[in-house]
């Protein structure tokens, strides 16, 4: 599993970085966390740690979590129990206060790392839509002959759903359970966000879209014909 820490103290990222590869977790290392959700896009990340002075990134938390799903661990210096609610709602699964025990947050990274691998994705089977082959084994979609395309998670999974239901409308709200892994009224704005990024992959023009249609007022589809 490939890890990303972000942590401005040299200091402290070589402790993590230990931790994490004492985990089990393969290391690169950032500074920026603007980068980091930049990047995400582009670069296979199933780990992210992130050590930081206060907790007023929440924003930016809440939007890092918004693009993947992978395992995300917090470490601040010190925070209240509204604050350290705010991080877990914010997307956290773990939150972590200054001064740490390096032995015990061995523990509790390779705990999230291995639920996190619980149902590995290459177990599910490839799957084939008229030239449209999603491939779970390396979390790519391939559009005819052209070359394969790596998917980040929330990708993936969205398209994995599209497919399993294919020609068939799937509502908002059931596609926030499928893809962010909780129920609710479905957040459309993130959704549509999710949709664009996928669609610039997949979509010989993404301004009409041939495989990811929307179905308006309701949700979206595979190959919807109304």
């Amino acid at each position: 599993m490939q890890a990303l820490l972000l942590a401005q103290d040299p200091d402290e990222s070589a402790i993590l970085s230990l931790a994490l590869q004492r985990a089990g977790l393969i290391v690169s290392r950032s500074v920026n966390l603007d980068a980091t959700l930049s990047a995400l896009s582009t670069q296979p990340i199933d780990f992210i740690l992130i050590a930081v002075e206060d907790t007023r990134s929440l924003e930016r938390i809440r939007h890092l979590r918004e693009q993947t799903t992978v395992p995300l661990v917090i470490i601040v210096d010190s925070m209240t129990e509204g604050a350290h609610i705010a991080l877990l709602d914010a997307g956290a699964d773990l939150a972590i206060t200054r001064p740490f025990s390096t032995r015990l947050l061995i523990s509790q990274l390779r705990v999230l790392a291995r639920r996190a691998t619980g149902l590995p994705i290459f177990t599910l089977p490839t799957l084939s839509v008229e030239d449209l082959t999603l491939d779970p084994s390396t979390r790519s979609v391939q559009i005819g002959n052209a070359t394969p395309k790596r998917l980040t998670h929330l990708e993936f999974r969205l398209l994995y759903t599209l497919m399993i239901h294919r020609e068939q409308t799937v509502p908002t709200d059931s596609l926030v359970e499928h893809v962010w892994g909780y129920a609710g009224d479905g957040d459309r704005e993130l959704v549509r966000g999710l949709v664009s990024r996928l669609r610039a992959k997949i979509e010989p023009n993404p301004r009409c879209p041939h495989y990811v249609v929307t179905v308006p007022g309701v949700g979206y589809a595979l190959l919807y014909t109304p």
